[in-house]
């Protein structure tokens, strides 16, 4: 099956512009545009492959990986280096746990203050006065 740009980025779940910057990015090729007579001529044309990597980019992205990662994962694609695959997803792993331990801790603090709130029904919240005490502080 072939497809436009416009077909791809929809079969992908992508904006066109999102398909151009992959491609800037050098994780889709560009082909080359069919018929015309020369520059601006003709369409670009993709195929089931092109659908394939999109996709692959768009659920490694999905898995927390980055652009980087992901172009060194596509490089892997080909070759016998399991070990490093292993080695990019285990740091996904690691960055990924972290984040989760961050956003435990940050939904515990938001559970004690919304229990805090809840205790009275007099002065300000905690919740907004927490906020305005970080905002304050990222200020400084």
């Amino acid at each position: 099956m072939q497809f436009t740009i416009g077909k791809l980025a929809a079969a992908g779940g992508v904006g066109v512009e999102t398909v151009r910057y992959y491609q800037r990015r050098g994780l889709l090729a560009t082909p080359v545009r069919s018929g015309g007579d020369g520059w601006g001529g003709g369409i670009r044309r993709y195929g089931e492959d092109d659908l394939g990597r999109l996709k692959f980019i768009r659920a490694a992205q999905g898995a927390g990986f980055t652009l980087e990662e992901i172009g060194e994962l596509l490089a892997l694609e080909g070759g016998d280096d399991r070990a490093r695959v292993r080695r990019l997803a285990r740091l996904r792993i690691d960055a990924l746990d972290a984040k989760i331990a961050q956003m435990t801790e940050t939904r515990a603090a938001l559970a004690r203050l919304a229990d805090q709130c809840a205790a009275s029904d007099t002065g300000p919240c905690p919740i907004l006065r927490a906020f305005e005490t970080t905002a304050a502080v990222r200020q400084a």
